[in-house]
């Protein structure tokens, strides 16, 4: 004879273990906090500004996303996730966010409480040299700037070595229907060592741009243009695959532009992009 079924469990039973998983990511978060806080103990990063780690925190998130599963939402995980990683640096090292508003003030407070939470202090500027200029004074705060177009170059004053760099480009994951979908550049100082370097960003001054040389390179990179009317040419920001600007050199050369400087201004983590389907890939 065989068994009945085993009864399903009731709501008091489920909700007693919905209680049982609040309780254990809590004290896990606890017990993340007294590893930060042997860490500040440990490197003294309260004394040494920034403790960003761009490759870190994208390798964190790519495995984020690759071991997903279920029916939370991929966006409520990668919005928990960042909210921690950013808390906790800002633990290690307090810092602020400097946000160029000119694109959208709305889009981008979006984008900066998405991704640092609201522990972050956040700090608006009417223009991208003014968010970037803040950052460049301090020890170790960040700037958030529009990442597909600009009124100024703002980025020549990142050429300098000393001179605060790309690091990120937000959001890392990418989706259609993403809330906080503006794409953004994290502009920061800090250890060559913790920069990811997957995406290089190039400031490239050229001449003899126009909008056939424009077309020509939209397909091999990512570029935010000025122009720049008293050398008849433009300032790019270019976004390219590393080791390959000589291929965007190239191109614009056989367009018929003259390149006149280029200087590596920053890098960044290649990003997810996530189909309809909800399967993420690079």
């Amino acid at each position: 004879m065989s068994k009945p079924p085993p009864s399903p469990p009731s709501l008091a039973e489920l909700r007693q273990e919905i209680d049982s998983i609040d309780s254990q990511v809590h004290s896990l978060l606890m017990q993340r906090g007294d590893i930060i806080d042997r860490l500040i103990r440990v490197k003294k990063t309260q004394e040494v500004g920034s403790a960003f780690r761009p490759a870190r925190e994208a390798d964190m998130m790519r495995r984020l996303v690759q071991r997903h599963r279920g029916i939370l939402p991929l966006d409520t995980v990668e919005s928990i996730w960042r909210v921690i990683i950013s808390t906790f640096t800002y633990v290690q090292a307090p810092f602020s966010v400097h946000a160029d508003i000119s694109v959208s003030e709305p889009a981008m407070r979006d984008s900066a409480r998405f991704h640092f939470g609201f522990t972050v202090p956040y700090v608006s500027h009417f223009n991208a040299p003014a968010a970037v200029e803040a950052v460049a004074k301090s020890k170790g705060d960040l700037a958030l700037v529009s990442a597909t177009s600009s009124r100024t170059p703002w980025w020549v004053a990142l050429e300098p070595n000393e001179a605060p760099k790309i690091i990120a480009r937000l959001p890392f994951v990418e989706r259609a229907d993403h809330p906080a979908a503006l794409p953004v550049f994290v502009v920061s100082r800090v250890a060559d060592s913790a920069m990811v370097t997957e995406v290089e960003t190039w400031s490239v001054r050229v001449s003899g741009w126009n909008a056939e040389i424009a077309r020509a390179l939209s397909p091999l990179a990512e570029i935010v243009t000025v122009p720049d009317t008293a050398f008849d040419g433009a300032a790019l920001l270019v976004s390219v695959t590393a080791g390959h600007l000589e291929k965007i050199k190239s191109a614009l050369i056989a367009a018929g532009a003259s390149v006149r400087s280029s200087a590596l201004v920053g890098s960044h983590a290649t990003r997810y992009t996530v189909p309809p389907n909800g399967a993420a890939k690079k």
